[in-house]
């Protein structure tokens, strides 16, 4: 008899559902990749043999570890796609010992990881502990290029849940092998091509200036499943690159603010103060005129685009921009991004010089083509918090409008005028600070009063906007029934089972999956378990297991059985037993699909998620991830979408609109808040001001809950100013219930 309708199928064929994730994940990889350089060399011919080197070669990186990867059944490599595309690769030989190598590698790995398990409570501390180093390849001979007429370089990492990146060789700088490899190629007069298989920077300031033959480089974040199909189609022209950084990449490691107090660096992993306030990533860079590698917004195409300004017209609590965007380019089609930044009036509260105020994407533009985009302003993106008065305000003066397609290439094209001060919102103190510290300052007051003049001088358009105060939002909690303590403490906690999983394999209807509510109040109250699963990558579930035919009995799954798919722990095969095979799509990562700038392409992501969700009985999906991306090496900053919160808390909304458009599945978007350190991730203190608190890392999550009532909030495992997030009434109670009037779980 059963005891449930299980999971998965007993088919191993590829469906009908596969492929059509497999092409909206090949499609996402691509649109998210952001040329950063290119000297003419791309795209190449397909005709034209390359030679292909680097760790992410043929074992391209697909995201990350930890709750952010996905059991799927593939992975193409940026070899295999290339190969696919028909071009062939000079280096085979190159190709093949690295394989060797690489497994060798993985063997020892497992062998660590499994004896250190031993020795913790939770395997999966020992796993997060020790992420795998991908082996450097042999030296690169002449042989290896005879042929070529151009040489492609992928540089891997990997990172994940529980340990922060090092900044290390090998890690946020170039490996010795790296260096010595690229400079190899230097020497050989064909271009060569960096391809950056990441989820955050790698520092390259030194070598793209001593290497002058690297023509072009990729940043392909990482990709997902379908990567190496992405990356052919880009570099030999199928798709043109349209992406754009959703966080700033320095020059050097230092020129981020208070850099070397991050995490591990000063030795001080139980508290972390936020010093540089509400200067995080492009706020910081901009207004301390600090030059960064490449800006917040930037990424090349294949064609060029012109951006005309062609007026605001402001409504009752928004101002919208009309901007004309051309294809001026002769070859190629392709589609760019307006971005609408804004400047302050720098009297009062200080403030950063330029925050992005708005964004809009363009269908794809034939070379000559043009379309006018309307870019929407917030009123609230023009507001300041103070902390003295308790209070959203926008302030009297004289706001500037930037147009342009990064921050670095945004243009002075509009004044906005606020005749007087106007209070949005009034809010509640929360999260007070244990001890003082100093934040940073800009030690500069700015002169507002001149700019309507310039403006005169300048010819630039001057429009007065009228901000408008918000309505208090009257929280209403939701009707419930009355049900014994007894009852509502295993909805609480769960149905836990002594010594069972609690994370990755803690589901029991469906293997893999992150955990259960409890099933003991289904026959008495006919309320159900809710089954949720991890992964803002897709949904992570145990690729395969197995059920006793006579008993009906899913045969157990451990931590490590769960993770790199069953890598660690392969399946025990049972006789008399059926296998069931849940086959989820891995999607690009969230840094990548942020990359896009294309709410509506996140939508459909969502969509996506949401069948596989139905498909597998899955009710809550453990994502989106919004956290800011404070620093570049946080372990998890590749699960995140930005640095900055409007973009993180807009593509949010459009992930949690697409998979709660399925009925019956709802998001959780996490970590609620300053999720930003992994060492120590549980037991460090985020100490922080409330005005950095509400304006970078809470206003994402703000944006989400009052634009697409997302079904869940997920709390970070950190403490806030000295209180756990979890067991913060200021967080779960007063900012998003009352203040945002959130009503879900």
């Amino acid at each position: 008899m059963k005891k449930w309708t299980h999971s998965g199928s007993l088919k191993q064929e590829l469906s009908a559902r596969e492929e059509k994730h497999r092409a909206l994940a090949r499609r996402a990889a691509a649109e998210g990749i952001v040329l950063l350089k290119n000297e003419g060399v791309l795209p190449l011919k397909t005709s034209d043999p390359i030679a292909l080197f680097g760790s992410g070669a043929e074992k391209t990186v697909k995201g990350g570890i930890g709750s952010g990867d996905v059991n799927n059944r593939e992975n193409i490599s940026v070899y295999r796609g290339i190969k696919e595309a028909g071009v062939s690769v000079t280096n085979e030989d190159w190709i093949q010992d690295y394989d060797k190598r690489y497994e060798e590698a993985r063997e020892e790995w497992k062998e660590k990881i499994l004896e250190d398990a031993r020795h913790v409570q939770n395997p999966f501390d020992a796993y997060a502990a020790n992420p795998f180093i991908l082996p450097d390849g042999r030296s690169i001979t002449e042989s290896d290029l005879e042929g070529a007429a151009a040489a492609v370089y992928v540089i891997s990492r990997i990172s994940g849940e529980g340990r922060d990146r090092r900044l290390e060789k090998g890690d946020y700088y170039l490996s010795g092998r790296e260096r010595e490899d690229i400079l190899y190629l230097n020497r050989f007069h064909i271009p060569l091509i960096l391809i950056l298989n990441s989820g955050g920077p790698v520092e390259l300031t030194d070598i793209l200036q001593e290497a002058e033959n690297i023509r072009a480089v990729l940043n392909i974040s990482q990709p997902g499943q379908e990567g190496g199909h992405a990356v052919a189609d880009i570099l030999f022209g199928k798709a043109v690159p349209e992406g754009k950084l959703a966080a700033t990449w320095a020059r050097r490691y230092e020129d981020y603010p208070f850099s070397d107090t991050y995490s591990y660096l000063n030795g001080d992993l139980e508290k972390e103060e936020y010093r540089e306030g509400i200067y995080v990533g492009y706020r910081y860079f901009d207004t301390f005129n600090i030059k960064p590698l490449f800006s917040f917004g930037y990424g090349l195409s294949y064609t060029s685009f012109g951006l005309e300004f062609r007026g605001l017209q402001t409504e009752k609590s928004s101002v919208q921009a009309r901007i004309a965007v051309t294809n001026t380019g002769r070859s190629y089609a392709g589609r760019e991004v307006a971005q609408v930044y804004v400047s302050f009036p720098q009297g009062g509260i200080e403030k950063e010089s330029r925050r992005l105020a708005g964004f809009a994407k363009t269908d794809r533009l034939m070379p000559g083509e043009s379309r006018e985009v309307t870019v929407e302003i917030r009123q609230k993106q023009l507001a300041v918090f103070s902390e003295e008065r308790q209070a959203w305000i926008v302030e009297e003066g004289t706001y500037g409008i930037w147009v342009g397609n990064s921050l670095d290439s945004a243009v002075l094209s509009a004044y906005l005028t606020v005749s007087r001060e106007v209070v949005l919102e009034k809010t509640h103190r929360i999260c007070p600070r244990k001890e003082p510290f100093e934040e940073l300052c800009r030690n500069s007051s700015g002169n507002s009063e001149t700019r309507a003049e310039e403006a005169k001088e300048k010819a630039i358009p001057v429009y007065e906007f009228v901000p408008c105060s918000q309505p208090e939002i009257q929280y209403v909690s939701p009707a419930e029934e009355q049900y014994p303590v007894e009852d509502l403490i295993p909805l609480l906690y769960g149905n836990i089972t002594a010594g069972a999983s609690t994370l990755g394999s803690a589901g029991i209807r469906v293997p893999g999956s992150a955990g259960e509510t409890t099933e003991t109040l289904e026959e008495k109250y006919r309320i159900r378990s809710l089954i949720m699963a991890d992964g803002p990558a897709g949904l992570r579930l145990r690729q395969s297991y197995q059920v006793d035919k006579e008993t009906d009995s899913v045969y157990g799954t451990g931590v490590l059985g769960s993770l790199e798919n069953g890598f660690l722990e392969p399946m025990k095969i049972h006789k008399n037993a059926d296998t069931y095979y849940q086959y989820c799509t891995a999607f690009p990562v969230g840094t990548a699909l942020a990359q896009t700038w294309d709410p509506e392409l996140l939508t459909e992501f969502g969509c996506a998620v949401a069948e596989e969700m139905r498909e597998f009985q899955v009710d809550l999906w453990l994502a989106p991830g919004m956290n800011i991306q404070r620093n570049p090496l946080c372990g998890r900053n590749f699960e995140y979408f930005s640095e900055d919160p409007l973009l993180s808390g807009v593509l949010a909304s459009a992930v949690t609109r697409g998979v709660q458009y399925k009925t019956g599945c709802g998001v959780t978007i996490k970590h609620f808040a300053c999720n930003n350190q992994e060492d120590n991730r549980m037991g460090v203190d985020a100490c922080v001001s409330e005005r950095a608190l509400r304006e970078i890392y809470l206003r994402g999550f703000e944006i989400a809950v009052k634009e697409s009532a997302p079904a869940a909030i997920m709390s970070s495992y950190n403490l806030i100013n000295g209180v756990h997030a979890a067991n913060s009434r200021d967080l779960c109670t007063v900012v998003a219930r009352e203040e945002w009037g959130f009503q879900g779980v």
